[in-house]
């Protein structure tokens, strides 16, 4: 299926590792021009140069810390610069929100909101403008498993992952009128580097999710119906579909790419 991805300007943010490395390459072998935005200015030049090799006619690395006002300001100056406009802001960035409530301080609650939910307000504030000014335009914001199944553990991360969502369902109506699309992909179990220690060390491959999903299922109370984790790439491609120009009339969306489980 031709996405209508020829030409089409897309930001990825958190785009140099896993779910958000994995969308930006299923862009750029889209054909998309691809700005991607990370802290890591060494990660970001390695990323550009693979999105390149993968067929991206134009890759836009632009490093900053989205909990930075100022940085995202820059980064869309930067693409206004470049582009004139942007079809699709794709934020795939999670706060690092790992803890139970008696263990979690309000600097760590701040830390999980402001880099799980206001770091996506800024970006959505600033990338508008350009979003408005293209010939069709998309926004998709990466949620997780734990809103529908919640994780005693991930609290902080859940509550602000739970806001995004609240902003993805209001956003799809409030820019509605301007025809751009809001959705939001919820993950299952994905491996990316969270598990990329404890299968090392029992000799389990990044690309092997039957051994890994055997090994951590008891761990980590997971229920996958298929009995494998998820890959990045199998992720990827429906924020893909969700960010495109073929996606002409879903609005406020929340897919799950889980595997099957027991959401609610």
């Amino acid at each position: 299926m031709d996405l209508g991805f020829a030409d089409a300007t897309v930001v990825v943010v958190g785009g140099t590792r896993g779910i958000g490395y994995a969308t930006a390459l299923c862009l750029a072998r889209e054909g998309c021009r691809v700005g991607v935005v990370g802290r890591d200015e060494d990660r970001l030049a390695r990323t550009a140069r693979t999105l390149a090799a993968a067929g991206s006619p134009d890759v836009l690395e632009l490093a900053a810390d989205t909990t930075s006002d100022v940085d995202v300001t820059e980064v869309f100056d930067q693409v206004r610069a470049r582009w004139g406009s942007l079809n699709a802001l794709i934020n795939t960035v999670g706060p690092a929100g790992a803890g139970r409530l008696e263990n979690l301080t309000d600097e760590a609650w701040s830390a999980a909101f402001d880099q799980g939910v206001i770091a996506a307000v800024r970006c959505a504030r600033s990338a508008l403008p350009l979003l408005r000014d293209a010939e069709w335009a998309r926004i998709v914001h990466v949620t997780a498993m734990s809103v529908q199944h919640q994780s005693p553990g991930l609290i902080s991360y859940t509550a602000a992952k739970s806001a995004l969502l609240s902003l993805t369902k209001n956003l799809s109506r409030t820019l509605a009128a301007d025809g751009i699309l809001v959705n939001a992909v919820a993950p299952g179990p994905i491996l990316t580097d969270w598990a990329r220690p404890i299968l090392t060390s029992a000799g389990i491959g990044m690309q092997d999710p039957v051994t890994a999903y055997q090994l951590l299922e008891k761990a980590h109370e997971m229920s996958v119906d298929l009995g494998r984790f998820g890959l990045p790439e199998e992720v990827a491609t429906v924020i893909a579909f969700c960010a495109s120009r073929v996606n002409s009339f879903m609005t406020g969306a929340h897919l799950n790419v889980d595997g099957g489980s027991d959401f609610l």
